[in-house]
């Protein structure tokens, strides 16, 4: 084999091999290339806030339907915001002494705490009044309602334009105890018809007027049936209340309860219709001044 020949063979050989090789990658799969993905940024610690389920204007008496759960960064809580009392919740785990100290002490501390778990917190709330307007998913506080029991609780009860007036009563002209404080009565009152007072007839003073408490009891006992009092508390609209004034000063009146289903619209004077009180029967009587007779009318 002469010089050029091998110098071929050699070159054949070398490309060969490179071919070879060359193959041998494109049969290789290919590791995926890694996508650079931004860490997710830690999560905040969240605790639960007490809040408003509705838009609840003043005077509103609460509900357990009126108030949620809602969750709220830790960082943007309010000293004044009601929370359920759980430790701040967080996916990430302390990572110092001092943190696990933290969160070892507030765990003890809601062991120790029953008065602010959730349960309490919402059953302390149901009754009580909105004093100032409160819009859905804004946070309850203690300064926007007001508790049987705290100070100016019945001037925030009472419905605008209406007042509060009260009347003595005893088991007998209260239904034997049976009108709690809600409840919607009329208001009765018998006087004589005649001079000689042997006559008598009953008159609607009021119609569907509302109990706003019974002596200093705004809400009944829990699972109490009755109250007997001596003092009821009625809410009368302001044009009308010198009726009830007036009539303290002739006589006892009588609370007559009103059906549950019976207490549509607002309370007024007289009968069911609105029509104002009968006045008792007018009298002529004859006086004499100086010898001449003349007849007064008198009621």
């Amino acid at each position: 084999m002469n010089r050029a020949r091998l110098v071929v063979l050699l070159i054949a050989l070398a490309l060969a091999l490179i071919l070879a090789i060359w193959v041998g990658k494109l049969a290789t799969p290919r590791a995926p290339t890694a996508v650079a993905t931004a860490p997710e940024p830690p999560k905040k610690p969240m605790t639960q806030v007490l809040v408003a389920k509705r838009n609840l204007p003043i005077g509103t008496r609460l509900t357990q339907d009126d108030l949620a759960w809602q969750p709220w960064p830790l960082e943007a809580l309010n000293k004044a915001f009601i929370t359920d009392g759980m430790a701040p919740r967080s996916d990430d785990t302390p990572k110092t002494i001092r943190g696990a100290i933290e969160a070892t002490t507030a765990k003890a501390a809601k062991a120790t705490q029953d008065l602010i778990s959730p349960t309490t917190s919402v059953m302390a709330l149901v009754g009580a009044v909105v004093k100032d307007t409160i819009a859905a998913g804004e946070p309850v506080t203690a300064a926007k309602v007001i508790r049987a029991g705290d100070s100016n609780y019945m001037s925030v009860v009472i419905a605008s334009g209406m007042r509060a007036i009260s009347i003595a009563i005893n088991a007998e002209s209260a239904v034997s105890g049976f009108i709690l404080p809600g409840d919607r009565v009329d208001v009765l009152q018998t006087r004589p018809s005649s001079l000689d007072g042997k006559t008598f007839e009953t008159q609607t003073l009021m119609h569907n007027v509302r109990v706003l408490a019974i002596d200093q009891k705004s809400l009944a006992d829990k699972g109490a049936t009755a109250m007997v009092g001596s003092v009821a508390v009625l809410e009368i609209p302001a044009r009308y209340v010198d009726i009830i004034a007036k009539a303290k000063l002739q006589g006892e009146m009588q609370l007559v309860l009103r059906s549950y289903t019976d207490i549509g619209g607002g309370a007024g004077p007289g009968g069911v219709n609105g029509n104002p009180a009968p006045q008792p029967p007018a009298h002529a009587l004859t006086v004499y001044r100086a010898g001449q007779a003349s007849d007064v009318v008198v009621r």
